[in-house]
């Protein structure tokens, strides 16, 4: 598979820009889930004093959906070449070394054309991984909300 566009059942490029993104993000993810087979990403964790950082690789050729993060995060693609849907519509070549800072609620799309390594990078000093998801990933685009609505009442 050479671009996004030959992706069978999901032609996310030709498709409206003014769609909601998040709907845009979840019809490509349930047709990945129905279309490909599904690819084991490996994961490996690190921890630092005050850092997390979680590191996946993704084969070439593999369409990945990402989480919704509660917070700014730190990205680090080291290895790798991607075509990435982002929130514009638009879609972005991006290849290694590449290290972007993410916005909360972000969700992206992406296309591996070649074997990637890529880093996300939160601040905290817990160790336990299911309680850093549970702090930094929102399930769902409701969950997202409901906690950026408790961010702006503690503001209050």
């Amino acid at each position: 598979m050479e671009t996004i566009e030959e992706f069978r059942g999901v032609d996310f490029l030709r498709s409206e820009r003014s769609t909601n993104h998040r709907c845009r993000v979840d019809a490509i993810e349930s047709a990945i889930k129905k279309e490909l087979q599904q690819v084991e990403i490996k994961e490996v964790n690190y921890f630092s004093k005050g850092v997390y950082a979680r590191e996946i690789f993704i084969p070439k050729g593999t369409v990945i959906t990402g989480k919704i993060h509660k917070y700014d995060n730190l990205n680090i693609m080291s290895a790798g070449d991607m075509s990435v849907l982002i929130e514009d519509g638009s879609v972005v070549r991006v290849k290694a070394p590449y290290t972007v800072v993410s916005p909360p609620g972000t969700r992206r799309v992406a296309y591996a054309h070649e074997d990637t390594t890529w880093t996300t990078i939160h601040g905290t000093d817990q160790k336990d991984v299911d309680l850093i998801e549970s702090e930094f990933i929102a399930k769902t685009p409701e969950e997202f909300a409901l906690f950026c609505e408790e961010q702006l009442k503690l503001k209050e």
